[in-house]
């Protein structure tokens, strides 16, 4: 049991902070959640309020945070387009505000801090499956730049702060990840498929749907956030962490319209602006180095995801939430 360690989790109340934060009390330690909630949302955490070790704190890491912990994973910020493209400036400041206030609050604690890095610093890739030596190829100055660039210069902060101030850091890349508790109108692709299916509306497959991603089980993921937090002081990363399956888009909506019995057909849009064309995780870094590979396939993610969307469509909070 670690109840003597107190972790702090920022963006806690997001889709992935909510799963760590039950992994971390299921592991023994105490919890403080922190959320400024403009994308997590509190039903998330609503059966954790109850739990003896557990703390929430409604806070906007681009500003400074005095708390005592122990260790700090550092997830917030909007993940998906739709919501980060809301208020791109915003985004940027989360990014980066947020990674210098967290590292501010580890370099005094002297505690050992955890950065949700994304796939996304590489961009488009011209290199595939991606390794963590693949410096990218992202465009500085489109849309999905203030995510893409905010994340970069994150990772930057972060390696800079471990020279300079010898801190303890763990960056993970995290590649494309799906779930309960991912909001039906997050814009990534797994989720808005469902949603589709379930409520028998047209899929909407961008391009021809030949574009490749590869989807990691939420419980794989998090398990990996542990293994890489727990690793010995020398390993830093930054570590690719996601399911090296690759499906196409097309695919993916094809088994979700089976596993749902959906009657919905599937029609194709133009591609949006700089939308990467195939996306994959080389981790072999993170099998030698944290003896870490997802288990759970696809098809078995998916039968554990759709339950939950099926929940929010009987609640009508499907509709609510597809309105906003």
């Amino acid at each position: 049991m670690h109840l003597e360690r107190r972790v702090l989790i920022t963006g806690g109340a997001g889709f992935l902070g909510s799963h760590l934060a039950e992994r971390l009390l299921s592991d023994g330690y105490q919890v403080l959640c922190v959320d400024n909630f403009y994308t997590g949302a509190r039903r998330n955490i609503e059966h954790l309020l109850s739990h003896p070790h557990f703390e929430l704190l409604r806070h906007d890491i681009t500003h400074p945070l005095f708390v005592e912990v122990d260790e700090i994973y550092n997830l917030a910020c909007p993940a998906s387009p739709i919501h980060y493209q809301r208020d791109p400036v915003q985004t940027t400041k989360t990014s980066v505000l947020g990674a210098i206030n967290m590292l501010g609050l580890a370099k005094r604690l002297r505690a050992k801090v955890f950065q949700a890095s994304t796939s996304e610093i590489y961009g488009d890739p011209t290199v595939h499956p991606q390794p963590e030596t693949y410096w990218g190829n992202v465009n500085t100055i489109g849309p999905r730049s203030c995510y893409d660039e905010g994340k970069r210069c994150a990772e930057t902060l972060f390696f800079d702060y471990w020279r300079q101030h010898k801190l303890q850091i763990k960056v993970a890349r995290i590649f494309n990840t799906y779930g309960p508790r991912t909001h039906p109108n997050d814009g990534r692709v797994v989720s808005s498929f469902i949603v589709q299916a379930l409520l028998n509306r047209d899929i909407t497959v961008f391009g021809r749907g030949e574009q490749t991603r590869s989807f990691c089980y939420v419980d794989d993921l998090v398990d990996g956030f542990v293994r890489l937090m727990d690793s010995s002081a020398d390993v830093t990363g930054p570590i690719n962490l996601g399911n090296p399956g690759e499906f196409t888009i097309l695919e993916l909506a094809k088994l979700i319209i089976d596993f749902t019995g959906s009657r919905s057909k599937i029609v194709h849009q133009p591609l949006p602006q700089d939308d990467p064309k195939q996306r994959r995780p080389d981790i072999s870094r993170a099998q030698e180095t944290l003896g870490w590979a997802p288990k759970v396939p696809l098809r078995e993610g998916l039968k554990k995801t759709i339950p939950y969307f099926e929940t929010l469509l009987s609640q009508g909070l499907v509709q609510r939430m597809i309105a906003v």
